[in-house]
């Protein structure tokens, strides 16, 4: 008989201890041990080892061939741009978010766009039954043969039915309610998440299965369950948004087949998710040219540009400690370029309250916003309107310096091809930017002189 043991396992971090702990000494994480039972022999199912393990001889990389169909579409066009291209065969890839915002809607769309280019699709419902995910499919209008859906927990019985219809591609809605049987511990716990995690992967990688998880988010907004479950994967996605919003942001933030900065845009609708094909013109649609406080700037999310407004409102404070909050901008960089406004251009905001927010949800990590955000931050405080015709981006330095940027050019051409005729930019963009007709395009060296060209003295 196999002899039992207990540990303490960190729900956060992984972290196990032989006796309970209030704190984790991992990630200082409280009350997140739990108690689990091991055994010191288990026995693996033969099935498992079957369709898992497959003995592999070293091949040179030059008599490796790659295929036309290693990769395909997955028939939703926003999300073949975040995976960087497509789907590819016999990947990983894990969906996060946050509950409601949209991760099974998208996943039920995508299982049927690629059931309807004569792929076979198992959807296995772990939260669900049939019924229920039936009354989802018809809301969307989803009627493809060849996507199959199984109501399922138990990680045996899920694989029975890999092996026996062998789909070309797989979605498993969650892994935190998926188990193995011989692992004695919860559904949703470290080791059921991690174990469950691992023989996907065998799965996947051995029958060239292209497998999405859905995860679950903490209330920090990481992926629930061990930090190592997104080294496993291929590509971990996140669905951003706020749930009661129509539009939502899907970003990868690991992709070992593409770039890890794209971003794709959609909008709910009653017909699911749509996708956004051009983000720009969302972002900026609804922008006021009366008010003081907006500028436009362009940033770049992997490949290609977005158009984004920053709005700034400074205000006179009525406490002591005036006011800094940032939505979608870093509050340390706001805190460092409102110090740049006032020692270098002179502006006197240690008693203002200052408000920064990037609309549409987005957020700006990139240097190349610094110019819009000090723009924004000084056209507020003075109640100086901007031309509606007028784009800025620029990295500014602690000494008031304007720093160059990337991909310059595709930030212009973004911008003239919705409307904008003036361009404010660093001055070593200059160099080889080929300027369109009908538009002005300053190159800046410092803060000052950016504020000249657009606000006059």
């Amino acid at each position: 008989m196999a002899k039992v043991k207990s540990k303490y396992v960190c729900q956060n971090c992984g972290y196990f201890s032989v006796k309970w702990l209030g704190k984790c000494s991992e990630c200082g994480s409280w009350e997140s041990m739990v108690e689990e039972i091991e055994t010191a022999s288990v026995e693996t199912d033969s099935r498992t080892l079957r369709a898992t393990n497959k003995v592999e001889k070293p091949i040179s990389i030059k008599a490796i061939s790659l295929e036309k169909d290693d990769r395909f579409s997955s028939g939703i066009e926003e999300l073949d741009i975040v995976l960087g291209g497509g789907i590819v065969k016999g990947s990983l890839i894990l969906v996060g978010g946050d509950p409601g915002i949209g991760k099974s809607t998208l996943m039920l769309q995508v299982a049927d766009h690629v059931a309807r280019q004569g792929k076979k699709v198992l959807y296995v419902s772990g939260e669900e039954s049939i019924k229920q995910t039936k009354m989802r499919a018809d809301r969307l209008g989803i009627e493809s043969e060849d996507l199959y859906v199984l109501s399922e927990n138990n990680m045996d019985l899920i694989l029975a039915e890999i092996n026996q219809l062998k789909p070309d591609v797989m979605v498993i809605d969650s892994i935190q309610t998926v188990y193995r049987e011989d692992v004695a511990s919860a559904p949703g716990s470290v080791s059921q998440v991690r174990e469950a995690t691992g023989l996907l992967m065998k799965i996947s990688k051995g029958m060239g299965i292209s497998t999405f998880i859905v995860g679950h988010v903490t209330k920090n907004g990481a992926i629930a369950g061990p930090k190592v479950l997104e080294h496993m994967v291929d590509t971990v996605l996140y669905f951003e948004g706020e749930r009661y919003h129509i539009y939502r942001i899907l970003r990868a933030v690991k992709n070992r087949f593409g770039s890890t900065n794209e971003i794709g845009v959609y909008e709910m609708t009653n017909k699911g998710l749509q996708g956004v094909s051009n983000p720009s013109n969302l972002f900026i649609s609804e922008r006021r040219s009366e008010a003081s406080g907006s500028v436009v700037t362009a940033a770049i999310e992997g490949t290609r540009p977005v158009l984004v407004e920053i709005q700034a409102l400074v205000s006179q404070t009525t406490f002591g400690m005036p006011r800094r909050t940032a939505v979608g901008v870093d509050y340390n960089k706001l805190v460092m370029l409102m110090a740049v406004l006032e020692k270098r251009v002179g502006l006197a905001l240690a008693d203002q309250d200052c408000y920064i927010n990037v609309v549409g949800g987005m957020s700006m990590d990139e240097p190349s916003a610094d110019l819009a955000i000090v723009t924004s931050v000084a056209a507020s405080f003075r109640n100086f309107i901007m031309n509606s015709e007028t784009l800025v981006f620029g990295e500014v330095g602690l000494t008031g310096e304007i720093r160059n940027v990337s991909q310059a050019q595709s930030r212009v051409n973004e911008g003239v091809k919705l409307g904008f005729k003036r361009f404010i930019i660093p001055y070593g963009n200059l160099e080889g930017l080929d300027i369109p007709k009908k538009v002005t395009v300053s190159g800046v060296k410092t803060v000052e002189e950016a504020f000249s060209n657009l606000f006059g003295r």
